[in-house]
């Protein structure tokens, strides 16, 4: 990929615990969550607020709490110093890949050394499609525009994925998802953030108590494949998409310091990772979750790299039907049984808080690069109306 004399270093991933719908986080505003993470994040590296140049912040729905450009706001939230500028940005649920790309690109460029990128979705306090609108009809004359369920339906009829595959990569979510929560891994990504949580039957004036939230909760550790297959279709009558192979309603923040190598000698930081190539890719609208191959390929070629080339491979698990047209398509099914592919579980069992999810697949990713010592990984994401996005990133 072109870029100037810089690479762009990741000097820290990390995001909030992701809390379950109506949970721990239900009752905090996105951008104090936010907030939280980022003043941790700067915290332990010992960075001032005042070095940031700007906040690209991902967020898919933008109204009542997380409007006013939340990105512009989680800095003042923090108490950041005027100076850091913010910006919030919706590529859907590839947004805050989206904002890393936009960090990374300002650092080639030139233009900036230090910025931070990530994103919140707060899904108990600001409903999925509460700003939504209508399409002109020079959109619906052309597409098929249907909500993303259906498409995940379409693409489980047309990849020919079974029901009981698809429970079986739901569960699979799950157990890895916990395994990772035992071991530990999820521990130096996670930055701890203390809420209140109301307290009470209802009936009359609740009391909240102060709590320390630092573990995810919307893993099921009980599921079992038998559990998955009672579940009904979520979406059609006859179908095999199920509220237990689709991604969780969750809460939750992430963010990374992405900085010029000057800056980081300036700072006296060791990087973490540094971002090698993006890919976007944009497919079908109806079908809408079926371009990860194709932006991946891109981000690979790019990089000037192969599947063989990366050992962790972050696929968002919008569905469990999208996991498994991505692994068909690449080639990558053995991968997966081994562990390669979302080893640590995924949007089915930590959640998938929209605007927050890229950046914290990258936070993973990146942990789980040092855990193993690998080189290279990938992460990339469906993204609602036809588009998808990829990462590559080295570890260093």
């Amino acid at each position: 990929m072109a870029r100037g004399n810089t690479e762009a270093l990741i000097l820290d991933a990390v995001r909030s615990p992701i809390g379950r719908r109506g949970g721990t986080l239900a009752h905090t505003r996105g951008d104090e969550v936010s907030a939280q993470v980022l003043n941790g994040m700067l915290g332990r590296l010992g960075v001032e607020p005042a070095e940031i140049e700007d906040v690209q912040w991902g967020c898919v729905t933008q109204v009542d709490e997380q409007a006013w450009n939340v990105g512009r706001n989680v800095a003042l939230t923090a108490g950041w110093p005027v100076s850091v500028c913010g910006t919030t940005v919706d590529r859907q649920c590839g947004s805050s890949l989206q904002t890393s790309f936009n960090a990374a690109a300002a650092i080639w460029s030139g233009q900036l050394h230090l910025v931070v990128s990530g994103g919140v979705e707060m899904m108990s306090r600001v409903p999925m499609g509460s700003n939504g609108g209508s399409f002109s009809p020079l959109v619906t004359e052309q597409h098929d525009i249907v909500m993303q369920g259906i498409s995940a339906e379409e693409i489980a009829l047309r990849w020919n994925l079974s029901r009981e595959r698809l429970d079986r990569i739901g569960w699979e979510s799950h157990r890895r998802a916990a395994r990772a929560i035992d071991e530990g891994r999820f521990e130096r990504e996670i930055v701890p953030v203390e809420v209140d949580v109301p307290a009470g039957d209802g009936g009359g004036a609740a009391t909240a108590t102060r709590v320390r939230f630092a573990v995810d909760e919307a893993v099921r550790r009980d599921t079992t494949l038998e559990k998955m297959a009672s579940l009904p279709p979520a979406f059609v009558p006859d179908g095999v998409v199920t509220a237990g192979n689709s991604s969780a309603i969750v809460d939750g923040a992430a963010g990374l310091l992405v900085a010029s190598e000057q800056k980081a000698a300036e700072l006296g930081l060791e990087p973490r990772a540094r971002f090698v190539s993006f890919g976007l890719a944009g497919v079908d609208p109806h079908l809408m979750l079926h371009g990860n191959p194709e932006a991946s390929a891109r981000a690979l070629a790019k990089a000037g790299l192969t599947w063989d080339d990366i050992a962790v491979i972050e696929v968002n698990e919008a569905f469990a039907s999208v996991v498994a047209q991505f692994v068909d398509d690449t080639g990558l099914g053995e991968r997966y049984d081994a562990g390669d592919v979302n080893p640590n579980g995924g949007g089915i069992s930590l959640g998938h808080p929209l605007g927050a999810t890229g950046a914290r697949i990258l936070a993973t990713l990146v942990s789980e690069l040092e855990r193993r010592r690998a080189r290279y990984g990938l992460a990339t994401m469906c993204i609602g109306f036809g588009q998808a996005i990829a990462a590559v990133v080295e570890r260093v």
